[in-house]
């Protein structure tokens, strides 16, 4: 886990080959099928650009009218290939007759694409797990929905993300979050690298950890952690982390530091933290390296199996 913590700039270097690019039919919707880590960067790249008609959908089927359906094209996102949900949406979008291309490392989706004669990239396989292959998921994705500008950005990345300091800063950090629940809080509009920073706490850690967004939280959740004395041990068990973006709207902003007044009143731990970087891509990217080295910091205090997930694939078995 920490060598592909460490070589994960370097993924913003692959360079992605669509098989079959003259079949590609672009629409103006993008439905990218993905679950897991297969669609965190469809998760991203809809937060870097809102404007773009990205639906992320993580469920079987393909469950939309037939009027978005129409202009869509249907991206089916599989690290392993053998992602169930994702096949069964491809298998309906191509009864449909709908313009699809396919993005794995190998396994039953990139066999359905060949199969079936339709566009697809074929990522490296270097052993890594989906959660820590964001870089080459997102340049295939980029390559595939044809966005060649965002393509050459996220090729900075590659010079631009440095471990050392960050690496400094995750050690301090799980030290700091040892033995709490963390609770990763963000805007709306930064919501994606929230939900990387628990997927990454719960695979590469082995613990339980929730994330939500502002300013929806205000209106419900935070009430939970109004701690009484029958109820203040609960509150104890958690740890918030409150991701802040200079860029926010300027009441999310006044909004995220009113509340981390009102839990640390209440003598809850939060801490926060500024997303940095030369521009948003590295700011999001910065913060999710700083994720991952925490995980897998806490990973070793906790004395968890960093790199597998056992339990995901005991899940698979009971279910296939």
């Amino acid at each position: 886990m920490e060598e592909a913590i460490k070589n994960f700039p370097q993924q913003f270097l692959y360079e992605p080959e669509i098989i079959n690019a003259d079949k590609l039919q672009r629409k103006e919707i993008f439905i990218v099928l993905g679950m897991g880590g297969s669609h965190l960067a469809a998760d991203l790249l809809a937060a870097y650009k809102p404007d773009m008609d990205i639906i992320v959908h993580s469920d079987y089927g393909l469950p939309f009218p037939e009027t978005v359906l129409q202009n869509a094209f249907v991206i089916a996102s599989s690290y392993s290939g053998n992602t169930e949900e994702v096949l069964d949406g491809l298998k309906i979008a191509l009864e449909k007759k709908l313009p699809a291309a396919a993005i794995a490392i190998g396994g039953k989706l990139i066999e359905e694409a060949k199969k079936n004669n339709i566009p697809y990239v074929q990522m490296p396989d270097t052993g890594i797990q989906p959660r820590s292959a964001l870089g080459f998921s997102l340049r295939g994705l980029l390559k595939i929905m044809g966005d060649e500008k965002t393509l050459a950005e996220t090729k900075k990345l590659a010079a631009l993300l440095s471990s050392e300091e960050v690496e400094k800063s995750a050690k301090e950090l799980s030290a700091k979050l040892r033995g709490f629940v963390p609770v990763i809080y963000a805007s709306r509009r930064n919501a994606a690298i929230a939900y990387n920073w628990k997927i990454k706490l719960n695979e590469t850690s082995k613990i339980p950890a929730f994330c939500n967004f502002l300013p929806e939280l205000n209106h419900n959740e935070m009430t939970g952690f109004d701690a009484t004395d029958t109820t203040e041990k609960l509150s104890r068990a958690f740890h918030f982390i409150i991701l802040k973006d200079s860029s926010d709207h300027p009441q999310n902003i006044k909004r995220s530091s009113v509340l981390a007044k009102l839990y640390r009143d209440r003598g809850l731990e939060v801490t926060e933290m500024e997303l940095t970087g030369q521009d948003r891509l590295h700011k999001i990217f910065s913060s999710l390296q700083l994720a991952d080295w925490t995980a897998y910091y806490l990973s070793l205090i906790y004395g968890t199996e960093a790199e597998q997930v056992p339990m995901v694939e005991e899940f698979k078995k009971l279910i296939a």
